[in-house]
């Protein structure tokens, strides 16, 4: 009993006789958001650190009851200011400006200057897909400047293929034309070895509009061979929930992963995050010379559990931090069907989310799998916020050609925030319009929307295309000029870089092979999404322009001529007169 009673004796005589105060309080940002992880001075703590909790509290023992604080976080300004122990402190830190923006709408492209009544629109609807308004005819001597954002996203063509091979209709949402046109290669003839893009451009015909002329522009990025990338610095977070237990999602990741692990080298960290029922590291930071190590944690991963994809992200950004590698490549790549039911769960919570990520210095890859639960829309939310990029994987050799024969160009970035703009001449182009890179509709209804640049892989062919109607009297003047800004991945520095385009026409039957193979992709893409600017354009003309441009020996190339005769099928059916009774 006598120990009982001395216990509260002791803590009085070993508590600091000073700290008469305790100081408490929250912190948000200027949106009401509450922020974690600030980090907090008091100048009568010298320059012992203190940091917010998860809902942005704090507290912290005084000797007086006045001190003065200094609040920091990266992405906000750094706020000085006096506190006073007596009461509640409601503190606030303002975003610097390129934070606040990262909140805003991303449009995917933009005329400078356009009323949005002033284009003609054409939306489409999707359950599982963000719904999309497609790029209308703009008139070039009131609007001459556009630009888009650029990408290396690729998930449309594969999850399309999945569609048809199953002999389903495609969700018109579903088909984005500058994602069919990434997954395949347009610089086949060269790779580019210097330090700088590289454009190509073609004027031709177009084979849906007689009064129209097509405009290509390949965009080619400087290409780094294997053994010039920096360190990787991985992060697998997988998704092991209960809706992943089926062959063409968990043990598809499974071999998928197995087949990265593969190409990795000694220089290179890999760590695994897995979610399902609970989060869990699965694997700490482990050297990429420990393939088995490495293969045998992934081959132990089975499916149960719900989806709390949430802390899973937490987790695995916090673990990416932890063994950061300077100047190298630091990525998490987020494999999963979508599907989060437990956290944050809608696009705009998990965009909230992942913005606080951003600034990091650590790029996202998210791979979608799986069909019938597929969240399309939350996954292309995730890697464009985070900084990265999108693929769908719907087969093995998918996985083959995205993680291995693409390594380069999906997984290590060259550019970051890549923008294009182009600014087209009057007294050469009445009007024009983009295809692809299609708005989403909140994005166009949201006043404060702007365009955010994209991630450009090493190697990687941006294909811009436009269907513009000549001027009256064409000239010999530049049809356009190009501005491509970006920040370069190695030494943060901003880029500019200017291209002229020529009115270099060439009948289409004429052009390569490769350029002609673009356009029937597109052609595939306006088809599929039922456009009315395709005129009526029907699948076997698509399939006759691709007939032309398409080598059936090319595994790729002749599986898109498939895929053609496939959805003509689907969509027009033959109807087959009944025999007659005897």
């Amino acid at each position: 009993m006598k120990r009982l009673l001395m216990i509260p004796f002791l803590l009085v005589l070993f508590t600091p006789i000073g700290a008469q105060y305790y100081l408490r309080g929250e912190i948000k940002d200027n949106r009401g958001k509450k922020l974690a992880g600030v980090t907090i001075l008091l100048q009568s703590k010298g320059t012992v650190p203190f940091f917010s909790g998860k809902d942005g509290d704090f507290g912290i023992p005084l000797t007086k009851s006045t001190d003065s604080i200094t609040l920091s976080l990266p992405g906000y300004e750094t706020t000085k200011t006096l506190v006073n122990a007596n009461s509640f402190q409601y503190l606030i830190l303002q975003m610097l400006p390129q934070t606040a923006r990262l909140y805003q709408k991303n449009l995917a492209s933009v005329i400078t200057n356009l009323n949005p009544s002033e284009t003609i629109q054409h939306a489409g609807m999707g359950e599982s897909y963000s719904g999309l308004i497609e790029n209308g005819f703009i008139k070039a001597a009131q609007y001459p400047e556009t630009g888009f954002s650029l990408n290396i996203d690729k998930a449309a063509y594969s999850n399309i293929r999945r569609f048809l091979l199953n002999d389903m209709y495609v969700p018109v949402d579903a088909v984005r034309t500058e994602e069919m046109l990434n997954y395949f290669s347009f610089n086949s003839k060269r790779n580019n070895t210097s330090k700088q893009f590289e454009a190509v451009s073609i004027v031709t015909d177009c084979p849906w509009n007689q009064a129209a002329k097509l405009l290509l522009v390949n965009l080619a990025a400087p290409q780094l061979n294997l053994d010039q990338i920096p360190p990787s610095n991985l992060v697998f977070l997988i998704d092991v929930s209960g809706s992943m237990d089926h062959p063409n999602r968990l043990p598809l990741l499974q071999s998928a992963f197995k087949l990265l692990t593969a190409n990795l080298r000694p220089i290179d960290t890999v760590s695994i995050v897995t979610y399902g029922g609970n989060v869990a590291i699965a694997l700490y930071p482990t050297s990429g010379a420990d393939q088995q190590t490495i293969n045998t944690v992934i081959d132990s991963l089975s499916a149960n559990g719900d989806t709390p994809g949430e802390n899973a992200i937490k987790v695995a950004y916090n673990l990416a931090k932890g063994s950061f590698i300077k100047g190298g490549n630091n990525r998490v790549i987020l494999a999963t069907d979508g599907d989060f039911n437990v956290g944050q769960r809608t696009e705009k919570e998990l965009e909230e989310m992942i913005i606080g990520y951003r600034t990091s210095g650590i790029f996202l890859t998210c791979l979608g799998v799986g069909m019938g639960n597929y969240k399309d829309s939350k996954l292309e939310t995730l890697a464009k916020k985070g900084n990265g990029n999108f693929a769908y994987l719907d087969q093995i050799a998918e996985a083959e050609k995205v993680l291995v024969k693409e390594f380069t160009t999906t997984l290590f970035a060259i550019a970051s925030d890549a923008i294009f703009n182009i600014q087209f001449n009057p007294r050469m182009v009445a009007s024009y319009r983009l295809i692809g890179f299609d708005n989403k509709k909140d994005a166009v209804a949201d006043s404060t929307a702007f365009l955010s640049g994209g991630e450009v892989g090493s190697g990687h062919a941006a294909l811009a295309l436009f269907e513009f109607i000549p001027a009256d009297s064409m000239l010999t003047d530049p049809l356009a000029r190009i501005n491509l800004q970006y920040q370069s991945v190695v030494d943060s520095s901003k880029q500019i870089e200017k291209f002229t385009i020529l009115p270099n026409y060439t009948p289409i039957h004429q052009i390569d092979s490769a350029s002609r193979r673009a356009i029937a992709i597109a052609a595939f893409a306006g088809v599929l999404r039922k456009s009315d600017f395709m005129n009526g354009y029907q699948y076997n003309q698509v399939y006759a322009l691709a007939a032309t441009a398409c080598n059936p020996a090319n595994k790729l190339q002749n599986e898109f001529l498939q895929l053609i005769q496939k959805a003509d099928k689907i969509y027009n059916p033959v109807k087959r007169k009944k025999p007659r009774n005897e």
